[in-house]
């Protein structure tokens, strides 16, 4: 049977896969999102679009209203200057819309390391939202605890491509989860499209295997021709000033730097590898797919 879905962040890179999967399933996809333009392109295939800011109650409650499920999540604010407030602030709207929608089934987009609330950065506003989210009454509520996106380094093209390096404030030899953002959107899917979780629960979606950092950047490497690519941990204030030169906020440079800094405590590295977390693409096959044709466009 066909669902009626809300999908948050539609023009991210969660958002984005999840809602593509589900509208090529024919579901009745509601997409949200503050800027639409990137969404017109699901209108053709049936989707509702939403102009709507993430801390506006009425609209998200208004979307939720007579949905079978939503996806929902905390997105960056690169320009926030108070981090954790702003996640507070969207949490907040959540609750709030959801308890007013009455829709029963809400799979929330957190992270690995958010069984903490400090010494994770970011991570401690995604384990606020999954307590505070706990605490609703009659809602089930399935937590997606996804492990480092192997997207992220194509955030450091540019560096590579500039300086024929890659590196960040982490540690570049303690191996973490790693996993494909396209695996990610597969599972939260399959979980808003059956409606197969009742209560409070975790799934948690880890990729084939760990990874460290180095190891990545010479796969990633070898598949643009460079197979000695070196990873550099990069000097906390060289990372911080390169934070700020891309148009982030004091406090938001902090929260990415401080969760770099933390990788090697293992914080990451707490939840359990089973069938059930462990996901299909390779970080080969991530770097032959994604990394490789993004790397010639640069």
């Amino acid at each position: 049977m066909k669902k009626k879905i809300v999908v948050l962040g539609a023009t991210g890179t969660i958002g984005s896969k999840i809602s593509e999967i589900l509208l090529s399933e024919g579901h009745q996809v509601t997409l949200i999102a503050r800027h639409t333009d990137k969404l017109e392109k699901y209108r053709s295939l049936g989707a509702q679009i939403v102009a709507g800011d993430i801390t506006d109650t009425e609209i998200l409650a208004k979307a939720f209203k007579d949905a079978d499920s939503a996806f929902v999540l905390v997105p960056d604010n690169v320009k926030a200057e108070n981090t954790r407030v702003y996640q507070r602030s969207v949490t907040r709207t959540l609750i709030k819309a959801i308890e007013r929608s009455g829709i029963r089934h809400i799979v929330n987009m957190s992270s690995v390391g958010s069984h903490m609330h400090e010494g994770n950065g970011m991570m401690g506003g995604t384990a606020e939202q999954e307590v505070r989210l706990n605490q609703l009454e009659g809602v089930n509520v399935l937590h997606i605890r996804s492990a480092y996106f192997m997207e992220n380094i194509l955030r450091t093209i540019g560096l590579v491509k500039k300086m024929g390096i890659n590196g960040s404030a982490a540690d570049g030899d303690y191996a973490i989860p790693m996993v494909a953002t396209q695996d990610v959107a597969q599972v939260a899917s399959i979980h808003l499209a059956n409606l197969d979780f009742t209560g409070k629960s975790v799934h948690a979606v880890m990729g084939p295997r760990n990874y460290t950092l180095r190891e990545i950047t010479s796969i990633v490497g070898k598949a643009v021709g460079n197979p000695d690519l070196p990873y550099v941990q990069l000097p906390v204030e060289q990372a911080r000033q390169a934070f700020l030169n891309n148009g982030f906020s004091e406090d938001f440079a902090q929260n990415l730097i401080d969760m770099a800094s933390a990788i090697q405590t293992g914080f990451m590295n707490y939840q359990k590898r089973d069938e059930s977390t462990t996901t299909p693409t390779t970080a080969e096959e991530f770097a032959n797919q994604i990394y490789a044709p993004a790397y010639q466009k640069q």
